[in-house]
C-alpha cells in the first residue's frame, strides 16, 4: 500500500427524510436532494433532467469493517467478502449509486434512487 492519507472535501450533502439506517430499497424509492456548494453550480452544465448520474458519497456513519460480511448483517445468508457487497462498512467508506436526475434548481440536484441519508456527504457526481 504505501500511500499516506488520501484527503476529499464533500462538493454537497444530501437531503431526505431518512435520517437513521434504513433499508436501501426504502429510501431508494423516495426522493432526495443533493445540495452542493453554490460556487460549483457552474460544474452542473451539460447536465438535463431524465438522464442517469453517478453519486459518490462518504458514509459517514459507517465506523470499522470486517472483510466477510452477512449481507445487510441476515446471519441466515453466507458470508460474502465485502468487495462483493454494497455494505457501507468498508476499508474506504465510499458509497455509489447512479440516480435518476429529476431536476436541476440553481446549486440542488433532485435525484430518485440514491441510497443515503440526509446529510451525508457528497463527493463527486459524474454521468453514469
Amino acid at each position: 500500500m504505501g500511500q499516506g492519507p488520501i484527503l476529499y472535501s464533500a462538493i454537497g450533502h444530501v437531503e431526505n427524510a431518512f435520517r437513521d439506517i434504513a433499508a436501501p430499497e426504502e429510501i431508494q424509492a423516495g426522493e432526495s436532494r443533493i445540495v452542493l456548494d453554490p460556487t460549483l453550480a457552474d460544474g452542473l452544465e451539460g447536465l438535463e433532467p431524465g438522464q442517469r448520474i453517478m453519486v459518490i458519497f462518504h458514509f459517514d456513519r459507517s465506523h470499522g469493517y470486517e472483510l466477510r460480511q452477512h449481507p445487510r448483517g441476515d446471519r441466515t445468508k453466507a458470508r460474502l467478502g465485502v468487495f462483493a457487497l454494497r455494505s457501507p462498512r468498508r476499508p474506504n467508506p465510499i458509497g455509489v449509486t447512479v440516480v435518476d436526475l429529476v431536476a436541476i434548481e440553481g446549486s440542488t440536484l433532485r435525484v430518485r434512487g440514491l441510497d443515503a441519508l440526509d446529510g451525508t456527504p457528497v463527493l463527486d457526481i459524474k454521468p453514469a
